[in-house]
């Protein structure tokens, strides 16, 4: 069997040219000699590559002389050196627009800064001063002008706390596993809940009939902030804007926006409901009550400067002794100066 190989082999010999013999004889040399390095597998310097390439090019039959890579190597070793080759080629050329002169890019910048209102459409008027350049390039060279910064949402409630009114419901369990819920209109000028009522069943029309109470005369605050949540429904937002009221929504998710009667929920149970437990409307009402009285006449705030919602007046020394007095059935209490 070995022997009619080799008889093949020699006619295919003689029927080959001696170009291709002698690239045969060429490839074969190349990749004997890289396997004479002392190293488990074959490295491809520049120049190894750089020959493949070559053949490749020149000899139709390299692909049966390869053996040490697949020809697919060999292609992309040629399609890499074509970029290279004319990354270098171009190296020089210059890309892009013509730059402009110094002096024309001076005139922009003094123009731009003259007139803060002009923008690059107005500036591009150089070429009524027999400047050929474009408005792009124009845009380019003018300096940038810091924007006026948009108003965060902390510096709009801020701007409008006297006249902002917060909302919101927050949960209560009783001791017979039922959730009463509790609504909260609090006037954030002076931390000031103006009303609060509790039901099982919270509606539309009830939370809209909430509003109504809280403002019953001719008074009404000129924004009432909120959430989204579904119970503010269509009856709710026509008896708002009927009173006058403009609403602003926080963004989803997003209790911080509402961060004056998310505050006052914290306070009211940390205060009493953590402390109590309620038995059911109108006890949680009652409850309520009593420490709302608490809230608004004694207890101080860190934003009204150690103040109650309703101000309280400085007592002096030669008012009398202090004294304590139990709020909020004795979970608070109240310190005052009395005469002896």
């Amino acid at each position: 069997m070995s022997f009619v190989l080799t008889l093949l082999g020699a006619a295919r010999a003689a029927l080959r040219t001696h170009t291709d013999l002698a690239l045969e004889n060429l490839a074969l040399r190349q990749q004997l000699a890289l396997f004479r390095h002392r190293s488990k597998r074959p490295r491809f310097g520049p120049l190894d590559r750089a020959f493949w390439v070559w053949l490749s090019r020149r000899w139709a039959g390299w692909r049966e002389a390869l053996h040490v890579v697949r020809p697919e190597t060999v292609i992309r070793w040629h399609r890499q050196g074509f970029r290279a080759f004319w990354t270098w080629k171009s190296r020089g050329a210059r890309t892009g627009r013509p730059s402009i002169g110094s002096a024309i890019a001076h005139l922009v910048r003094t123009m731009a800064l003259a007139n803060p209102l002009w923008g690059a459409p107005r500036i591009h008027e150089l070429l009524k001063l027999g400047f050929d350049v474009s408005q792009r390039t124009v845009a380019r060279r003018m300096p940038r002008r810091p924007k006026p910064p948009s108003q965060t949402w902390r510096t709009f409630l801020q701007n409008h706390v006297a006249d902002l009114v917060s909302v919101d419901f927050f949960a209560v369990p009783t001791a017979t596993f039922r959730l009463l819920y509790v609504f909260v209109v609090l006037l954030q000028d002076r931390r000031k809940v103006v009303h609060f009522n509790v039901t099982d069943s919270p509606t539309a029309a009830w939370t809209a009939q909430q509003i109504v109470e809280a403002f019953p005369d001719d008074w009404a605050p000129r924004y009432l902030l909120r959430d989204r949540d579904g119970i503010y429904g269509d009856e709710f937002r026509r008896r708002v804007k009927g009173i006058g009221i403009a609403e602003v929504l926080t963004a989803p998710r997003s209790p911080w926006q509402n961060p004056f009667v998310e505050r006052v929920i914290g306070t009211i149970r940390r205060d009493v409901l953590d402390h109590i437990i309620v038995l059911n409307e109108r006890h949680l009402r009652r409850r309520l009550r009593s420490y709302f009285r608490y809230y608004h006449t004694s207890r101080t705030h860190f934003a009204l400067d150690k103040d109650a919602p309703e101000p309280r007046a400085v007592e002096p020394p030669d008012h009398g002794r202090i004294v304590a007095l139990p709020l909020v059935g004795g979970l608070h209490h109240r310190y005052t100066r009395r005469a002896a």
